[in-house]
């Protein structure tokens, strides 16, 4: 009954901590570690510990899945070379030298338990820095970097964290660190995208949200449990199918599943991320009271320090290195934009034989287009200096960290220091950054696209749409259903419905009467399947932004939602 108690408290405090940060613009995620610590010394409040591998493998999969099936693939491909370098290399890196600085400052300190403790703090947490970066307009770019960042960087740690404490018993050799690092990677990327494609199409044949929803819960455990026990990287396993699922998702599902599954997604992504910042808040006596007795509070302070000054100057360091390389980018754009050019010349003086030489002369346009509108991106949305800053300033840690630092083996000599350690670090970013995050974000007034801007493109993508659907299926007064042609007055009133729908809704007086209201609607499923598949294609080349993607595919989704009587 208390533990029943102490849940149903702490679900109140969730709400009330993001209530009262949607009012005030504090970070949820801080507010909760406060009210966290601050629970944990009442009286009454049991000492509360947390089997750490029920957070990895409960918590950790659904919670990835749920960030991964809503990024945009188009978006992670153009910034995987960013995304990389933070999640992967930052990561190794900063073990690695965590490790060796502590255990040079702190003998006591092994160095295999120090590179442990450097694998789980080098992981950032995105919750708290997308929070506040949606709600005050953080260019889309930097978004999607900070997200991506926080999918992979997971999985890296996660292994770095594996080779450290293998060598905590005296077995390492790096080659076969390496070799086990790039295995993991490739099993793990070959079971998600294998795991995320079944579940799609299985789902695809499934007309019951019930049931659709039932399955999508599956996904992420599925991914995890076999990738895990092929000793290779549930987490990344488990990121590779919610890209998987979120792209290949849009065309196969109907409206009705995916605005399901993300209302669902969205709650249970809610009340973990909450619940385990709370938590880490609740965990912090047991933490202090399970103390190695071989360490001293000097100790602990001094490791702290130095472990955030090597986590924190490197970071800054990392994100600054990529504007060295941007110098170049107007000549490198130059270059490929030529070279683009000359590919679509020789396209364009072809002769095709053959309907499979067509199509791949269609599907080459299709990639010249595709690498254009990637370096129209590229120069129209740079991550300049004070993009760099907002993405330095954006590495808090947080409740992953210290989950992953408590799967360190009991029988290791300071495990505890290392766990303490690692919960100071994670509280003094959440504080320190995201308590001042939202101030950074304002004194650097990053520009923001204007409204005008944004409905002039949603018009334009509209109207490019609708052109290629006459293109494909003709005039709507020349169709027929079922053999029969289409009634005249349907005509016209499907043009009235379909034309303006991108500018305003549907006169009701145009409505077909009930008599035609079966032929209209074949007619309008019709078209609104093809603007689906031109949608599909636009998106695949990335010439408008994501989010006019996302506001176009509403519109659709909302005619849908019409067609189905919704």
């Amino acid at each position: 009954m208390p533990y029943l108690l102490i849940a149903l408290a702490a679900l109140g405090a969730i709400i009330v901590a993001s209530v009262f940060s949607r009012r005030t613009g504090l970070a949820a995620p801080l507010l909760l570690v406060l009210i966290g610590i601050g629970g944990s010394y009442l009286p009454g409040v049991p000492h509360i510990e947390v089997e750490p591998e029920l957070v990895l493998a409960g918590v950790l999969p659904p919670l990835l899945y749920a960030s991964s099936v809503r990024l945009p693939g188009i978006d992670f491909r153009r910034n995987v070379k960013m995304i990389a370098w933070l999640s992967i290399v930052l990561v190794v890196v900063s073990a690695l030298a965590v490790g060796l600085i502590v255990h040079l400052i702190f003998p006591q300190i092994s160095f295999p338990l120090a590179v442990a403790l450097g694998a789980v703090v080098s992981p950032t947490d995105a919750v708290a820095a997308t929070a506040i970066g949606k709600r005050l307009g953080l260019p889309h770019r930097l978004m999607t970097v900070l997200e991506g960042e926080s999918l992979v960087n997971d999985a890296s740690a996660l292994v770095v964290l594996r080779t450290a404490v293998a060598a905590t018993a005296g077995a390492f050799s790096l080659w076969h660190a390496v070799g086990e690092f790039v295995l993991a990677v490739v099993i793990a990327a070959a079971v998600g995208f294998v795991v995320g494609w079944l579940t799609v199409l299985l789902r695809a044949k499934l007309d019951d949200p019930v049931l659709n929803s039932a399955v999508s819960f599956t996904v992420p455990f599925i991914a995890y449990f076999p990738t895990e026990e092929l000793n290779a990287s549930g987490v990344l396993a488990v990121v590779v199918a919610g890209l998987v699922t979120g792209n290949a998702g849009v065309k196969r599902f109907s409206a009705r599943d995916r605005q399901t599954e993300s209302t669902n997604w969205a709650t249970i992504s809610f009340v973990l991320e909450s619940g385990l910042f709370l938590l880490m808040g609740l965990q912090l006596p047991g933490l202090v009271r399970s103390l190695d007795e071989g360490s001293s509070p000097g100790m602990v302070a001094g490791a702290t320090g130095v472990t955030l000054v090597v986590i924190i100057v490197l970071r800054a360091v990392w994100v600054a290195f990529p504007q060295l390389l941007a110098r170049g980018r107007p000549a490198k754009s130059a270059r490929i934009r030529e070279q683009l050019d000359q590919v679509s010349e020789r396209i364009d003086q072809a002769d095709p034989e053959t309907d499979r030489e067509q199509n791949r002369l269609d599907w080459m346009r299709r990639r010249v287009a595709r690498g254009n509108a990637d370096v129209d991106f590229l120069d129209a949305q740079p991550i300049t200096r004070r993009g760099s800053l907002v993405l330095g300033w954006a590495g808090m840690r947080g409740a992953i960290t210290v989950a992953a630092a408590q799967t360190i083996p009991e029988d290791v000599p300071l495990r505890s220091t290392a766990v303490l350690i690692a919960f100071i670090v994670a509280v003094i970013t959440l504080i320190g950054f995201g308590g001042t995050l939202p101030w950074v974000i304002r004194k650097l007034d990053l520009e923001e696209v204007s409204a005008h801007d944004k409905r002039a493109e949603v018009t334009s993508l509209m109207r490019s749409m609708l052109d290629t659907v006459t293109e494909a299926l003709g005039p709507i007064a020349e169709q027929t259903v079922d053999g029969e042609p289409i009634d005249p007055e349907i005509a016209d009133r499907m043009v009235n419905r379909l034309a303006p729908m991108f500018a305003e809704p549907p006169d009701p007086a145009l409505q077909p009467s009930p008599a035609h209201r079966q032929q209209a609607q074949v007619l309008m499923r019709r078209y609104l399947d093809a603007m689906r598949d031109a949608l599909q294609a636009e998106q695949s080349i990335g010439a408008y932004r994501t989010e006019t993607f996302t506001q176009v595919r509403k519109l659709l989704d909302s005619m849908e939602y019409r067609l189905d009587g919704g």
